[in-house]
């Protein structure tokens, strides 16, 4: 069972999101925050998937910036941490949909993604203007805007939500990167030094 799910992390990741989102839409009469959500949810799904598979080698490139290998298996596993960081950026929100701390910070983790696909053109020395997740990336930068729009719009949210909204994405966002460098047996802190003695060897 352990190594099934290891194997389809993502599949499962994707039959899970899709019968969250296939629910909502049973619900009906969402608020704009939760269509937003919804929206997001399905963004993540396509996301996953334009990073490992169409066009995918989102995570070779990762690697390949440190200097190691990181095999089929080891490939596949890591999305288990991912998706349950984007089942729980799904479902919370969704629930707590007037709760502006927890929307600022789904926000942020599209900004975030944008922001990490963008820079990765250059960090990767990409040939061309786009890096495997770059597409679904904006995507989701263009639903974080909306939704800080409409709480900016309605006096929803207040200052202390947009400081500590952010923290809490950054935090929850460390954390899934800690924990998926340490599934392939390196630490989060050598990455920068990993990354420096790389980019000295392509020099």
């Amino acid at each position: 069972m352990k190594r099934f799910i290891k194997y389809y992390a993502l599949e499962i990741y994707t039959v899970l999101a899709l019968s969250f989102i296939v629910a909502t839409a049973v619900i009906g009469n969402l608020s704009t925050v939760q269509k937003l959500v919804v929206v997001d949810a399905l963004l993540f799904v396509l996301h996953e998937w334009e990073e490992g598979h169409y066009p995918g080698g989102f995570i070779k490139l990762i690697s390949g910036l440190v200097g190691i290998r990181v095999d089929e298996d080891m490939s596949r596993a890591s999305r288990i941490p991912a998706g349950i960081l984007l089942l729980t950026l799904s479902i919370v929100p969704f629930v707590f949909d007037t709760t502006p701390l927890i929307i600022v910070a789904v926000a942020t983790f599209g900004f975030i993604e944008c922001f990490v696909h963008t820079m990765g053109i250059r960090l990767f020395r990409m040939k061309r203007f786009y890096t495997p997740g770059m597409v679904t990336a904006w995507l989701e930068f263009v639903v974080s805007v909306m939704m800080i729009a409409y709480l900016a719009m309605y006096n929803i949210a207040y200052w202390y939500d947009y400081v500590f909204g952010p923290l809490l994405m950054i935090v929850c966002f460390g954390l899934l990167q800690k924990t998926m460098t340490l599934m392939v047996g390196i630490r989060y802190s050598d990455m920068p030094k990993m990354i420096r003695t790389q980019w000295t060897r392509c020099d």
